[in-house]
């Protein structure tokens, strides 16, 4: 396989017109794709201050058979490649002298492409310890019983609420990021719809995010529950109220990532009907050292 098989764009729409068929043939495997591609197609190229993102396409024989998106400095993300196209990803960038400081997708694929690099540039991958599994909705089962309260949905008189809540989220996880009244519309925050779960009285317990309905599906991201209060059913509560929701609105699949590394949030979401789609894996890659004389 040829390097040259690979198209770059920063053209997001031409890059959706080529591929979006073959990313909505399994928008599960390619939620980070669709979802990426969306927010650039929404938000304009200026809003990734840092760098134009770039979106690729693998053509064979007519047909497209891989994608990758690039958008600096959040990285690269691939859909699923064989070790051959994985190899030949790497080639095409190297030929072109591109940097590529991570790479996230499906573990294999992941793994197929650090490997490739690695022989490509010389640069060191190192697989994060921070392991995910990408879950897709079979038939919801909500928790029975549900606890005490009611789910709320947030809206524009909610702002500040969203941001309280999506902050704490960002610190649990370790994310790196100012979340603010001024920073907020650039985050990846901004675009989802926000559900909490709140007590009889009124008090916010949990909260849990939707994103745009994008190729017939909806990523719930974001679901979180301060440390004090877990263990009383309310991640499961909210996490039913916004699949129920996505559902609604007319999603055919319904995901969202888990990390592996917490047994009781993998099992809640099991519990609730989700099944293991594919685990996922990101590389960090050293930097190369320059050549001496």
């Amino acid at each position: 396989m040829r390097s040259s098989d690979w198209h770059l764009t920063h053209d997001v729409d031409g890059f959706l017109a080529q591929a979006g068929d073959f990313l909505r043939s399994r928008p599960g495997m390619h939620v980070m794709q669709l979802t990426w591609a969306e927010r650039v197609r929404l938000r304009g190229v200026e809003a990734f201050g840092t760098g134009a993102p770039v979106f690729g396409v693998l053509e064979e024989a007519g047909e497209v058979r891989g994608t990758f998106y690039r958008l600096p400095p959040r990285g690269f993300g691939l859909s699923p490649l064989t070790s051959e196209q994985a190899d030949s990803l790497a080639a095409c960038l190297a030929a072109r002298g591109d940097s590529v400081p991570t790479v996230s997708a499906d573990h294999g694929t992941a793994t197929a492409f650090a490997e490739a690099w690695q022989r490509r540039t010389g640069a060191t991958p190192r697989l994060r310890d921070t392991r995910l599994c990408l879950y897709r909705l079979g038939t919801l089962i909500p928790p029975d019983p549900l606890p005490a309260g009611r789910g709320r949905v947030l809206g524009a008189r909610d702002l500040d609420q969203a941001m309280y809540w999506c902050g704490e989220f960002a610190k649990a996880v370790g994310e790196d990021v100012v979340i603010d009244a001024g920073t907020w519309a650039g985050t990846r925050y901004a675009d989802k719809g926000y559900t909490l779960w709140e007590t009889p009285g009124g008090t916010p317990v949990s909260v849990a995010g939707l994103n745009p309905l994008i190729g017939g599906q909806i990523q719930v991201d974001v679901v979180y529950t301060p440390g004090h209060l877990r263990g009383r059913g309310y991640a499961g509560a909210v996490t039913a109220e916004v699949s129920r929701a996505a559902l609604a609105a007319g999603a055919k699949d319904v995901v969202l990532f888990a990390d592996l590394a917490n047994p009781t949030g993998n099992a809640l979401y099991q519990r609730l009907g989700y099944e293991r789609l594919a685990d996922w894996g990101v590389y960090d890659f050293s930097a190369v050292a320059p050549a001496t004389s």
